[in-house]
């Protein structure tokens, strides 16, 4: 990356399109530049509000997104707008932070530049929560072909495909083909996979036959298709296995020690020569990290993280922090860091706000120790699975406690008010959200 002029980066009397910066206001505290307003972004925002530092906040969204609900927003649970939450409206009255939607290209870490697609931006602590990305480990033919479940726009690709599939089912009089529009493989028996399972078969349960009399609800098959011997692995044998009976309940068949190896759009191949037909994938076998050009691999472990110590500073960098799901804090407890979920995220956001003022102040650093509050799944309405250190519990106490924490988890009150409002006539009815195909789904390449 080519060092440009940044003498300038604070615009005063001169044009930003003359010298490709990014206009900020002039402050005469240190500047800490977070990039990713994740749950990690957002909890160091908080923290870093009332402190005498300029924050500011890069993201190539104007929106905060709650990724646990994805899955609810891509089966017509709920409407994207009510998981998500703007930059702004959220930072409103924090008279030191700024918000910039940018892409960042590439971080020169030698001179403290961050070269983002709208212009250049400079630091004095630069802390990288970019998050991660779907991982399909290569394969490039089933990126091409299945689906991913990252982002919002991911979530209405799923709508999208799965709706118009469905109507393409009612129309066609091959059977075959019917078979395949209306059939859904979810790879992958983490947490995201089972809640998406669930969530389609209450789909074919309870709205197919209302909105698509044409054929019967059982034509609509899920699989699930898992590359160990267990669900959702990170919580108890008590969880794995209640999962595993409310998906049978729901007539989900769950495929186990099956490593998917190809898909052509239309038939899903395993290593052991197994094959699915379904016209609908959707991945969450696993995630990687999203780094900007500008850090060499000397500082990158597994999974694309960046290798931190336990202050979250990215060992072997000046003045970089790293935190949330790109962060790998490698230490004798976690050899391969901690979970790539919510908490960790939140609590290290915490963390840093207080570890930088110490930095920034030149006292004395406590390291990070993550305080595991347990785990929660859910399986369709009033199905879910609690790990909560020894207490585990599993059924309509495990999901009303899942609900009721994802529902505080949301920002803003109008969005609370309109996932619970949602939930609790879904709850009585059984309804979704309006099924709209707003514009016809098509792979990019």
């Amino acid at each position: 990356m080519a060092v440009k002029n940044v003498s300038a980066h604070n615009c005063n009397g001169i044009s930003c399109e003359e010298t490709g910066l990014v206009c900020l206001p002039k402050s005469e505290f240190p500047r800490v530049v977070i990039i990713g307003g994740g749950f990690a972004g957002l909890a160091l925002v908080e923290g870093l509000k009332k402190q005498k530092v300029q924050v500011v906040l890069l993201d190539k969204n104007n929106f905060h997104q709650f990724q646990p609900l994805l899955y609810q927003v891509a089966t017509s649970g709920l409407e994207p707008d009510s998981i998500a939450f703007p930059f702004r409206k959220q930072l409103a009255g924090y008279k030191n932070v700024i918000f910039r939607l940018a892409e960042v290209e590439e971080i020169d870490t030698e001179n403290k530049i961050i070269d983002t697609n709208k212009g250049i931006i400079t630091y004095d602590y630069l802390v990288i929560a970019t998050g991660t990305a779907t991982n399909f480990f290569g394969m490039k033919a089933i990126e091409e072909n299945g689906l991913g479940m990252k982002n919002i726009r991911d979530s209405l690709n799923i709508r999208h495909k799965m709706i118009q599939n469905l109507e393409q089912a009612a129309i066609t009089c091959n059977e075959k083909e019917r078979d395949a529009l209306t059939n859904f493989a979810v790879v992958g028996g983490g947490p995201a996979g089972v809640e998406m399972a669930g969530a389609l078969a209450e789909f074919c349960k309870y709205i197919l036959p209302k909105d698509y009399p044409e054929y019967p609800s059982e034509i609509m098959k899920i699989y699930v298709i898992e590359g160990s011997d267990k669900l959702i692995s990170a919580m108890s044998e008590k969880a794995s296995s209640k999962t595993l009976q409310y998906l049978k309940e729901l007539n989900v068949e769950v495929l186990f020690n099956e490593i998917v190896t190809n898909y052509d759009g239309e038939i899903v191949t395993t290593k052991s020569g197994k094959q699915v037909l379904a016209k609908n994938l959707i991945w969450t076998a696993g995630v990687k990290g999203q780094l900007p050009k500008g850090i060499d691999n000397s500082h990158i472990v597994g999974g694309n993280r960046l290798k931190t110590n336990r202050y979250l500073q990215v060992e072997g960098l000046r003045d970089v922090f790293a935190m949330g799901d790109i962060a790998a804090v490698i230490t004798q407890d976690t050899p391969k860091g901690h979970p790539q979920v919510a908490q960790p995220a939140i609590q290290q956001g915490k963390f840093l706000s207080k570890a930088m003022m110490h930095i920034i102040n030149g006292k004395p650093l406590k390291p990070f120790k993550y305080k595991d509050k347990g785990s929660l799944a859910t399986v369709g309405k009033r199905r879910a699975v609690a790990d909560l250190g020894k207490l585990k519990f599993t059924g309509y106490a495990a999901w009303l406690l899942w609900s009721f924490v994802h529902l505080m988890s949301i920002s803003g009150f109008r969005n609370k008010l309109l996932v619970g409002l949602n939930w609790t006539i879904s709850y009585f009815s059984y309804e979704k959200s309006n099924r709209l195909i707003i514009r016809n789904y098509k792979k990019e390449k």
